[in-house]
């Protein structure tokens, strides 16, 4: 595959989706329309260090395929982090951003079966998309769990559309589960819930996004 072109991006918008993480609309002026598979990430380059591969932050890409070229991304403030840090305090709407991509192979599998979503923090990015692509393009599936890990309800991305989707994609399932917060819902980490819900043992795919300590953990565990 053919390397992509660095192209500008220019931020159309930004929203405080939770205390620490916020969500950037970026337009690519160049293109008609910005095509990309659901659950693919762009890569930005981005004035934070002399060498170049010091300067590339990806990002999964939140939003959908819509036929605009617009696209968004959901991006969390790391403790010291040079990358989030300049996004939140540098960037604004107008400002213009280096970008490549879209990239990746981290795509909904063809047909799609009894799959597990498994995400913590923004991994939920990638699934967003997946879920939205599958509403608007009636994608047949048997069944979706999507289960979210986090400390907080506060911490809880998109809540409130997930909760929507779980009522209009049919055998969709969203379980958030909280470690640090007694609430309504499961508690707990990620690996304790799919392993509730797999405990038939029957055939299933499992995706995962977010924090490397889960991932280790649940690769192990499956």
């Amino acid at each position: 595959m053919a390397v992509q072109p660095w192209r500008k991006g220019v931020v159309t918008r930004i929203q405080d989706e939770t205390y620490n993480t916020k969500r950037f609309w970026v337009a690519v002026p160049e293109l008609e329309t910005f095509d990309f598979k659901a659950g693919q990430f762009v890569t930005l380059d981005l004035p934070i260090h002399e060498k170049p591969n010091k300067r590339w932050r990806s990002y999964s890409i939140s939003s959908w395929p819509n036929g605009t070229n617009e696209f968004e991304l959901v991006i969390v403030l790391m403790e010291g982090g040079l990358g989030s840090n300049y996004l939140f305090d540098e960037i604004k709407v107008g400002s213009e951003l280096t970008l490549r991509g879209p990239q990746g192979v981290f795509v909904l599998p063809d047909p799609i079966e009894k799959i597990f979503f498994i995400c913590t923090g923004t991994g939920i990015a990638p699934f967003r998309s997946m879920l939205h692509y599958i509403t608007e393009h009636n994608v047949p599936h048997k069944k979706i769990y999507l289960i979210f890990g986090t400390r907080t309800k506060a911490n809880l991305l998109y809540y409130d559309e997930m909760r929507e989707l779980a009522t209009v994609i049919e055998n969709f399932h969203y379980i958030p589960t909280l470690s640090r917060e007694e609430w309504e819902g499961k508690k707990g980490y990620v690996h304790e819930i799919y392993e509730e819900f797999a405990k038939e043992r029957q055939p299933a795919s499992f995706m995962l996004c977010g924090w490397k300590n889960m991932i280790d953990e649940a690769k192990k565990e499956l």
